[in-house]
């Protein structure tokens, strides 16, 4: 069920279950029971209800629920957008079967209601809404009504997420078979509310013919590809992560990436620092060890010792020259490396030189964990993209390394167009700091030797689990220390959950 189905995607799925045999008026009649089951726990008890149906099958998804709610003995008021005579297939069918009153938009007792059905339009719109749809869902919006939407909330495109014109705020969102990515970007996620995913009759099989690309980012995605410490192992089998630090007055920006990382399960760790700056670190440190490192040619020689598999630079290294001869130096080492911060804005006059090192020598794993100001200096052009989906997949393609786009909505993308949306990620995990957490988090699963992509996700899904464990009120310092326990949480992850 972790499956993202953009639009397209979704219609194949019902077109290939009705070419399997499924006459497209059962799964309407599925998705109607659905939606009116979700509308009678929402009423909780009687009570008034506004159905608005579109002229498309989220209309016929509406007539269904009305039908099947006046059965239940609710008041159900139905308003179609359009005419009733040009109503086709399997929505036609379900309005010749409701027998209810049928009013005209301007008729639409929407302040009145307690609850609104919004089957107005589904996940594949194409244009901004306008005209009395518009209308309607201002009125909507303004009223007190619960609101249960039907696939989306009508006004979001539900493979991007964005407001196209005007957009619904629901309290519920029934969807079916697999949820949207836009239903997990920003601002989609804002409108859905509940989000409840309902199978209406598509057999899982039909997948195998989608090949879908993007997941919500879940333990289930990525937790077979991280190494589980072997019974016989020992700390060099887990890896040994460098952390390379800033001058003196810029250290705890690495500090806290170097403890996430020996939270995460790293074997050791280093904190590789210029030597005005060792003082300051040996004074906070205790398991993590320390060398000095005052340039590239320093960091060239720490890296030549291979069991020294993964770095991680950028948090407070300063911006400019000697940053990017680090990058270099790290690049060119064949560690695995995650770059973050001013690793990657010492970049964003010429990001191309940047992906040049990443390409060759190939092989080895690299994550870019930038913040969208970040990525819009490396990736500029990609700005007038709508979709965050889509921004992180091309950047990773381009760059060739994996991407972590960070925000609310964290976008993970793999060069191969492999993507996952994160969910977890509580209010209070922006904070100072917490990026660089993260970074080190993904250096832990990388010097473990984990794939990129999954690293990447793995680390994003444990960063907003430790934050949602340390709780309201956390400090960047606090997230690596309930680092162990989000671990523990992944392990024990159930769908269910």
């Amino acid at each position: 069920m972790n499956e993202l189905l953009s639009g397209e995607e979704m219609a194949r799925a019902d077109a290939a279950q009705i070419a399997a045999g499924t006459p497209g008026a059962v799964l309407m009649e599925q998705a109607g029971r659905a939606v009116a089951r979700v509308a009678l726990g929402a009423l909780r008890g009687a009570g008034r209800v506004c159905v608005l149906a579109g002229p498309g099958n989220n209309g016929g998804d509406g007539f269904v629920a009305a039908r099947l709610l006046a059965g239940h003995g609710v008041r159900v008021e139905l308003v179609l957008f359009g005419d009733r005579g040009r109503l086709a297939g399997d929505a036609a069918a379900a309005a010749r079967r409701y027998d209810g009153p049928l009013l005209t938009p301007d008729q639409a007792p929407i302040e009145t209601a307690d609850l609104v059905i919004d089957a107005l339009f589904g996940a594949g719109l194409a244009r901004p809404v306008a005209g009395a749809a518009g209308e309607a869902i201002a009125r909507v919006n303004r009223s007190p009504a619960s609101v249960v939407a039907v696939d989306v909330p009508s006004g979001i495109d539900g493979t991007t997420g964005e407001v196209r014109g005007a957009a619904v705020m629901a309290d519920h969102t029934v969807t079916f078979f697999r949820a949207k990515p836009g239903h997990y970007l920003h601002p989609g996620r804002l409108h859905r509310g509940v989000l409840h995913v309902e199978e209406i009759g598509i057999g899982a099989g039909v997948l195998a013919g989608i090949a879908p690309r993007a997941w919500l980012n879940v333990p289930a995605v990525w937790r077979g590809a991280i190494p589980a410490p072997a019974p016989d192992g020992h700390k060099y089998a887990r890896g040994h992560v460098v952390a390379v630090s800033g001058g003196p007055c810029n250290t705890g920006a690495i500090r806290l990436a170097a403890t996430a990382a020996l939270r995460a399960g790293a074997g050791l760790v280093t904190v590789a620092a210029p030597q005005a700056a060792l003082p300051v670190h040996a004074s906070h440190l205790t398991e993590i060890m320390l060398t000095g490192c005052d340039d590239a040619a320093g960091l060239e020689t720490i890296l030549a010792d291979r069991r020294k598999n993964a770095v991680v630079l950028g948090p407070a290294s300063g911006v400019g020259e000697a940053t990017r001869a680090l990058v270099r130096a790290a690049l060119a080492s064949g560690a695995a490396a995650v770059l973050d911060a001013d690793a990657l804005t010492s970049f964003g006059d010429d990001p191309d030189a940047l992906f040049a090192m990443i390409a060759a020598p190939a092989g080895r794993p690299v994550v870019l964990t930038p913040h969208e100001g970040e990525f819009a200096r490396l990736f500029p052009d990609l700005r007038a993209e709508p979709s965050k989906l889509a921004r992180a997949r091309a950047a990773a393609a381009r760059c060739r390394a994996a991407i972590v786009l960070k925000g609310a909505d964290t976008v993970i993308a793999a060069p191969d167009g492999r993507a996952a949306i994160n969910a977890n990620a509580p209010p209070w995990l922006a904070t100072a700091g917490a990026g660089d957490v993260l970074a080190g988090i993904v250096a832990a699963l990388l010097a473990r030797r984990a794939p990129a992509f999954e690293a990447a996700s793995a680390a994003v899904w444990i960063h907003g689990e430790a934050a949602a464990g340390a709780g309201l009120g956390m400090i960047a310092g606090d997230l690596a220390s309930a680092v162990p326990a989000a671990i523990a949480a992944a392990a024990a992850w159930s769908p269910g959950r």
